[in-house]
């Protein structure tokens, strides 16, 4: 069967799944779960013949990682589980409750979109996450990973699956796609299918933008910002950075430029670039940033170390943090190609880099951010309550943070149990997309006999009157 046609019975069960009481959906999620927990060896072992395929093709060492799915990973696709079954339905909730008038009340109330179609990136949790929290929120998923996961998606659907349709909700509520021909068909779909969520490089969310007429939502580069502030705490300052650059380098919201204010820039960045460095972090940026770690390197006479910027990854390619002794660029300060102009700030390495700059003001720093980043999440690092307030109402992105890690942008860190990915536009979601923004609304009007020509005639008024919610 053609995915049109798979596609278009999903659209007639859609209401039926839309309708399923919240027991119903939660019971899917829970056999889920049991059913994940019971056959892991089986996921693991698909995982392994990806893997073992993946490395013979010399897939890059950023997508490698997130291929791997392991007992911690399950172990927290569980845990993102058990948090949906926890939260509130997301359907149903009577948002506006208005009398237009005696016998005429209207309400707003929340539903599911419908059906949606994701198509993400090799990452096998992502497959969990996205299909339960359609589940929970009574929507209907069209699922297409990433090639180079394919054996633990096949074993990772079909568990979710079967679960699905355990607990009553209809066959061909979820459907796997798998070919890569088979995203065209999906993109012509647009009487079936309401809500296209892409995840992946931006070239690829601007194909499916620009060849479908079905409505989009997602976001394609993660150029996430750490900007410390003259007011920052150096000592608190150094492990988010680190944190925010390391933690999961391959994720899009780890931080890929550093903004630092001048007045601390001689201080701060030498310190900043010798942590950086034992984490296994290549820095780049502006010849002023060069200069500066010249000189300090000299002054303290580490003229030997390659802390400045030849911190190289191991000889295997792989993105282990551990750093490796490169050539020795002191005294010349960055290599040619790691000086940054003006225009090279728009770059999402997922990798163990960072570009470097630096500014005069909270302005400045806001003004880089909005100009070259992708609103995903940005960070100011302070201790000025002023500055902070100013950084965080001019930046405009979908989340901004304080003294904090931007690898907080996250659907299950928000507590939304997990996300269908991270939305940059400003339409309809922002942010982590989680339950919230899996439903919209319809508006509901009862009345008694009501026509419009009395009310247009004068022969009646309207009396509105909020209601309780």
């Amino acid at each position: 069967m053609s995915v049109r046609e798979n596609v278009r019975k999903m659209k007639e069960v859609s209401p039926i799944v839309a309708s399923a009481g919240a027991g119903m959906r939660n019971e899917a999620l829970r056999l889920a779960a049991a059913a994940l927990r019971e056959h892991q060896e089986e996921i693991f072992e698909a995982n392994r013949e990806d893997l073992a395929r993946a490395q013979e093709a010399q897939i890059a060492p950023a997508v490698m990682k997130r291929l791997k799915f392991d007992g911690h990973k399950l172990a927290d696709c569980l845990a993102g589980i058990d948090s949906l079954i926890s939260l509130e339905n997301p359907t149903g909730k009577v948002t506006l409750h208005r009398q237009l008038d005696e016998g005429l009340v209207l309400k707003r109330v929340t539903v599911p979109i419908g059906v949606i179609g994701i198509i993400f990136e090799a990452r096998p949790d992502a497959l969990v996450q996205i299909s339960c929290l359609c589940i929970k929120s009574g929507n209907c998923a069209v699922l297409k990973g990433g090639k180079e996961t394919a054996s633990t998606n096949k074993v990772l659907f079909g568990l979710i699956e079967d679960a699905a349709i355990r607990a009553g909700l209809p066959k061909g509520c979820l459907l796997q796609v798998s070919a890569h021909s088979e995203i065209d068909e999906l993109l012509t779909c647009d009487d079936c299918v309401d809500l296209l969520i892409p995840r992946g490089s931006n070239a690829f969310v601007r194909y499916i933008m620009d060849h479908t007429r079905i409505p989009v939502m997602g976001h394609s580069d993660g150029i996430c910002h750490t900007y410390v502030d003259q007011a920052a705490d150096c000592a608190l300052a150094i492990p988010i950075l680190i944190d925010a650059k390391t933690q999961y380098t391959a994720a899009c919201n780890s931080t890929e430029t550093l903004l630092v204010h001048r007045a601390i820039a001689d201080t701060f960045l030498p310190k900043a670039a010798r942590e950086l460095a034992k984490a296994g972090v290549k820095l780049r940026g502006t010849m002023e940033v060069s200069e500066i770690l010249r000189k300090a390197a000299a002054l303290s006479g580490d003229t030997a170390k390659s802390w400045i910027s030849a911190v190289q990854g191991p000889a295997d390619g792989s993105v282990s943090g551990n750093p490796v002794n490169g050539p020795v660029l002191v005294p010349g300060g960055f290599a040619a190609d790691d000086i940054m102009g003006e225009d090279d700030f728009r770059k999402e390495y997922l990798d163990l880099i960072l570009s470097v700059r630096l500014v005069d003001s909270v302005e400045e720093a806001a003004a880089h951010i909005n100009r070259f980043g992708s609103h995903h999440t940005d960070c100011i690092i302070t201790k000025d309550d002023d500055a902070a307030q100013r950084f965080m109402a001019l930046v405009d992105s979908a989340s901004v943070y304080r003294n904090c890690s931007t690898r907080f942008a996250d659907g299950f860190r928000y507590g939304f149990g997990a996300e269908v990915g991270i939305s940059t536009s400003k339409l309809h979601a922002r942010g982590p997309v989680g339950l919230d923004g899996l439903v919209t609304y319809k508006y509901l009007l009862e009345g008694s006999g009501q026509i419009v020509a009395d009310y247009a005639s004068g022969k009646k008024q309207f009396h509105f009157r909020n209601l309780e919610i």
